[in-house]
């Protein structure tokens, strides 16, 4: 370990690396926080005369894939040297990249040390050399084009968990092996290590499987609901598909192993069957023959416990295991609703010739045969904590998601844990109450950059022993909801990096402020990277209320709050079509009188972290809002923002929905002088399973008439109906239907208001995309 220089010594750096005495180093903004770091006073400047000195193969292997990232983020590679260098050359080599398997460091650790005269990057494994490579690329990469000046600093480095994770279902929406790479090359960037790859589900079968062809020809296409699935010139079905050679596969592993990062396959049984089922009718309970669904929610179709159907999961699992190298195949366990066991007589007499209990021990019983068959090719099982129920596989590991329960339990068992709970980290919930999001679960909960980076994955409940079972955490990105791979990185990022500093950095080195203030340069990363990461989290929120009265002007006032996500300080000018940078710090509700442009941006430690927003209001303005300004007035059930089913490709309208409740709410609705209520409504297909028991939670509104009315109620959905008016049998052309309601009475006050859609809204459900106040003329 090379020791700190005095900072006179910055002044004697070798030819072409010195610094000018006027120009600062970089304050390092690291994600993940490195586990120690000491920064010194001195500097070294890197720019286009600086080498690297790799020293071996693994070194140089390194050094390549830095270059590599160095391109991708438009930064000039560096020379690199396949060699130790001499004393004569050390001022045309400044940075080694070095092994040294005899330090008994770490696995995955590094040694980072910055010099005034060179940088020195050590490991005990290729692992740790790549992991400090990143951390060295994250340091450059805060630096102007060509040049980076580096503070001298001494690093080391390791990580908390061995299982740093990030889950893709590619099952209900398919990625190009192109856009499985891109993010193996971004999860690499934030130092994570396993990519568990969803490959088949109920809507979609993605791997192909040599000795049963179909699973891929026939379970890997659907036909969409609605106008997605119709060719508009033809009126043919149209077949949504996709899926991965054993070649791309292979591609794809070899592709994530360069950059130390695990794929781990999920082959979901017993349930989430569908597609297989669909593909090869005699795996399933009933027999018949069925379409890949394009049905969101739990299915209720599973595989039969036959021994044809082992022979032909032990097949699959043959050519599973050698497309796949690492430990684990994950084989799912969750969410198998067991009516067709139930109602199976085969399945029923398999029962009771094993003396088992029930249909829950059965699945044990599958989740055990499993194993044997994973065993023999080698592999241990994975599966969610659904296969704790009936009892635990010997040798299986628990991936807990409904919560943290079933990871403590299977800890306390002694069986190995990922914590990976939907209510911290799950990214297709939204992230934000902007309506610039893009579609997921809004609600009951969203789950924002905080609440990822507060998650800790070792409960407190687990004794030392205990928590050494708990081999890391992972996040999860479900894409029912995500047709686009825009949204896929738009879900993803930047809250990845909150589950990366969770991961790696000690628990006591973690520091949300801090983790604020270092999170603008991953901004600027992904831009150079071309990540779409959200801007959502960076935006300034603006919400407007007409206040009741005249106000100081002739359209009145309105009481404007703003609010940015992550909680930076907000600066704003109120000034018709100003282009300066706002000055006014914001600190309460605004008062304004109408009309008004206001000018809003976020800052983090004083520099802006999104373009400056403008907003325009007027009395016009705010008598309307979208449904993404509205809230449900339901608990029952979930709420989504969905996409609209046209047109085939682009961009879609997105509506807020409560699914088994469709209703919206406009609080403290400004009704004074209002005649009438003009709604515009889209038409969606009803997407969701219809199996008795949720049939009988859904709630209608009976219907007064034909097709069923639009219906709005005064202060709640129980109170006095204030407008009605009938909905047609379909929407426009476009579409969209508008409708307009009269007021039965005049009102002198705001009331909050209930807005619904009379009659059983299946096989097609109306949806409110905008509500609009009509003043008395």
């Amino acid at each position: 370990m090379r020791r700190f220089l005095p900072i006179a010594a910055c002044l004697l750096a070798l030819a072409g690396h010195a610094r000018a005495a006027d120009e600062p180093a970089i304050v390092p903004s690291l994600i993940p926080q490195p586990a120690s770091m000491q920064v010194g006073s001195g500097s070294f400047a890197v720019d286009a005369n600086t080498t690297i000195s790799a020293e071996g193969d693994a070194a140089l292997r390194v050094a390549e894939r830095f270059n590599g990232f160095l391109s991708a983020a438009g930064k000039t590679p560096l020379r690199v040297l396949a060699r130790p260098v001499d004393e004569q050359e050390q001022g045309a080599s400044a940075i080694r990249f070095r092994l040294d398997t005899s330090s008994g460091g770490r696995p995955e650790g590094y040694a980072l040390d910055i010099d005034t005269d060179r940088i020195d990057l050590v490991a005990h494994d290729e692992a740790g050399l790549f992991y400090g490579a990143v951390t060295l690329w994250q340091l450059l990469t805060q630096g102007e084009a060509g040049r980076a000046v580096l503070p001298t600093l001494h690093i080391e480095d390791a990580p908390r968990f061995p299982w740093r994770g990030y889950m893709l279902d590619s099952a209900r929406h398919f990625q190009s092996v192109a856009q499985v790479k891109k993010l193996l090359d971004t999860m690499a960037l934030h130092k994570l290590n396993v990519f568990h790859w969803h490959l088949t589900d109920d809507q979609g079968w993605r791997i192909e499987i040599k000795r049963y062809p179909k699973l891929a020809r026939i379970g890997s296409c659907r036909i969409p609901a609605g106008d997605a699935g119709v060719d508009a010139a033809t009126g043919k079905p149209v077949r949504y598909c996709g899926w991965y050679t054993q070649d791309e596969i292979r591609d794809i592993v070899a592709y994530a192993a360069a950059r130390h990062i695990t794929v781990v396959p999920e082959i979901d049984l017993p349930g989430h069957a569908t597609a297989a089922i669909a593909a090869y009718p005699r795996l399933g309970t009933e027999g018949r023959k069925i379409p890949v669904t394009a049905f969101r929610g739990i299915h209720s179709n599973l595989f039969n416990v036959e021994e044809g159907t082992f022979r032909f999961l032990d097949h699959v699992f043959t050519e599973v295991a050698q497309l796949f190298p690492g430990e684990y195949i994950h084989i799912g366990g969750d969410e198998a609703i067991k009516d067709q066991w139930k109602a199976s007589k085969p399945v029923q007499a398999k029962i009771r010739k094993l003396g088992l209990k029930d249909e829950t021990a059965l699945q044990s019983w599958f989740i055990h045969r499993l194993e044997t068959i994973l065993q023999a090719h080698g592999k241990r099982l994975l599966g969610w904590d659904e296969i704790l129920e009936g009892g635990l596989a010997p040798d299986a590991t628990v991936m807990s998601w409904r919560g943290i329960e079933g990871g403590i339990e299977a800890a306390k068992q002694g069986h190995d844990v990922v914590m990976s709970p939907t209510s911290s980290m799950y990214l297709d919930y939204l992230q934000t109450d902007s309506p610039n999001e893009f579609p997921g679960r809004p609600a009951p909960r969203l789950i924002p950059m905080d609440k990822f980076y507060a998650f800790e994955p070792v409960p407190a409940q687990l004794d030392a022993t205990q928590q050494k079972h708990v081999l890391g955490l992972q996040a999860n990105m479900w894409t029912t909801d995500n047709r686009s791979f825009a949204g896929v990185e738009h879900n993803t990022f930047p809250r990845l990096l909150a589950v990366a500093e969770t991961g790696w950095t000690p628990k006591e080195r973690k520091d949300y402020a801090s983790f604020l203030r270092r999170l603008p340069a991953w901004t600027h990363r992904y831009e150079a990277l071309g990540v779409g990461y959200a801007r959502t989290p960076f935006e300034v929120i603006a919400d407007a209320a007409l206040l009741p009265g005249p106000g100081d002007s002739p359209q009145g006032d309105a009481l404007v709050t703003l609010a940015n996500p992550l909680g930076y300080p907000i600066r704003y000018a109120i000034d018709g079509a100003g282009t300066d940078m706002p000055k006014l710090e914001y600190r309460k509700p605004l008062r304004i009188k109408l009309p008004a442009r206001l000018r809003a941006v976020a800052l983090a430690e004083g520099r802006i972290v999104h373009p400056v927003q403008r907003f325009d209001f007027s009395r016009t303005g705010l008598l309307a809002r979208t449904d993404e300004q509205l809230q449900t007035c339901t608990a029952d059930g979930p709420v989504l923002r969905m996409e609209d089913d046209g047109p085939a490709t682009g961009v879609r309208a997105l509506y807020n929905v409560a699914i088994m409740a469709p209703c919206w709410q406009w609080k403290d609705a400004p009704l004074q002088d209002i005649a009438a209520i003009e709604v515009r409504a889209g038409r969606l297909p009803y997407l969701f399973n219809q199996r008795a028991e949720e049939d009988a939670a859904r709630k209608y509104l009976p219907a007064k008439s034909a097709h069923g009315e639009l219906d709005v109620r005064l202060d709640s959905c129980d109170g006095e109906t204030i407008a009605t008016a009938p909905l047609p049998a379909e929407a426009g052309a476009d579409g969209f239907a508008t409708l307009r309601a009269p007021l039965a009475r005049e009102l002198d006050a705001p009331h909050s208001l209930c807005l619904r859609f009379s009659g059983d809204f299946r096989p097609r459900m109306w949806v409110l995309d905008r509500v609009t106040l009509s003043p008395t003329p």
